[in-house]
């Protein structure tokens, strides 16, 4: 059954793919829209996840409509990024770099001077995978990544990423190509916003309740005192991006290296709060954010159950 939908999914890019290279950009855009939209009314359990991480980011300051609202639109946009993804597949370089305008590149170029490489630190906000264009003109950029569940889906996407400029490094026994990457003075780009696992991760507070973060961007930080850069890339007007690179972070050093990797972690969490919350409708709302629960949390409602 799995192989089935594996197919029907990859035929369904196939085609997306073809239709897409012969399609004018702005069409293929409107078209992943329409997409967002329509799996936000069909696809209910992703629907209820996006309103419920909603209510608990914003549940005191935006109304249910307006909650439905900035759902609606997350679909939407990733319907977009979708499609740009895959109109990306038969772009030059050259063009799509025309479609993003750049600040702050100063600070990844002052930072790679040091000679100790560069993480770079974002989100699923905007167009993450954009940025990589433009990224990879200051120096070789080396993206972290979970493999798509579906192989051929991967290899179309790593093909993609790859025509962006960047080298991939799936998760599984990163930690020695990532730490080689950083020796040889490259950049390591790590998204940091998703759940993990309770023994894989640090709970963190974000929009004031914890969440399992992963650790690796602070860990590798303080093993190797490469820089941390936050990097966000941002739909504007027009169908254009905005890529900002924002200062390089000053983070906590004490020596007691848990404590430290939660500072660091927290601040970096912190720092895409503020981007999410400057324009939520482009946050990854349907992913299950908060999902892994900290341990004493379950216990104490464990513990209410059975009375």
């Amino acid at each position: 059954m799995a192989n089935i939908h594996e197919k029907a999914e990859f035929f369904g890019f196939q085609f997306f793919k073809i239709s897409f290279s012969v399609l004018p950009r702005s069409f293929c855009l409107a078209i992943g829209g329409a997409l967002g939209a329509m799996i936000y009314i069909v696809d209910r359990k992703h629907r209820q996840i996006a309103l419920s991480n909603l209510n608990t980011a914003f549940g005191s300051q935006f109304s249910i409509a307006k909650q439905k609202k900035l759902a609606r639109a997350s679909f939407r946009h990733f319907g977009r990024v979708f499609a740009e993804i895959i109109k990306n597949r038969s772009m030059k370089k050259e063009k799509i770099q025309r479609f993003i305008s750049v600040e702050g590149t100063e600070h990844l170029e002052k930072a790679l001077q040091k000679g100790k490489g560069a993480l770079i630190f974002s989100a699923h906000l905007g167009n993450w995978e954009m940025a990589t264009a433009l990224v990879s003109q200051i120096g070789k950029v080396n993206v972290i990544a979970r493999p798509l569940d579906n192989k051929r889906l991967e290899d179309e996407l790593l093909q993609i990423r790859k025509k962006f400029g960047a080298n991939v490094i799936y998760k599984q026994q990163a930690a020695r190509p990532i730490l080689r990457a950083l020796k040889d003075n490259e950049m390591v780009a790590i998204l940091i916003d998703q759940n993990t696992v309770r023994n894989q991760g640090v709970f963190v507070d974000f929009f004031g309740k914890s969440a399992a973060t992963t650790p690796s961007l602070a860990a590798f930080s303080l093993k190797t005192d490469a820089p941390l850069i936050p990097v966000f890339c941002y739909p504007i007007q027009n169908g254009k991006y905005q890529l900002k690179i924002l200062p390089p972070l000053k983070t906590p050093v004490t020596g007691d290296e848990e404590q430290d990797v939660l500072k660091i972690t927290q601040i970096c969490t912190k720092i895409i709060q503020n981007q999410i919350q400057e324009n939520p409708k482009i946050w990854l709302w349907f992913h299950d954010r908060w999902k892994t629960r900290p341990e004493e949390e379950e216990r104490s409602g464990k513990k209410e159950h059975e009375r």
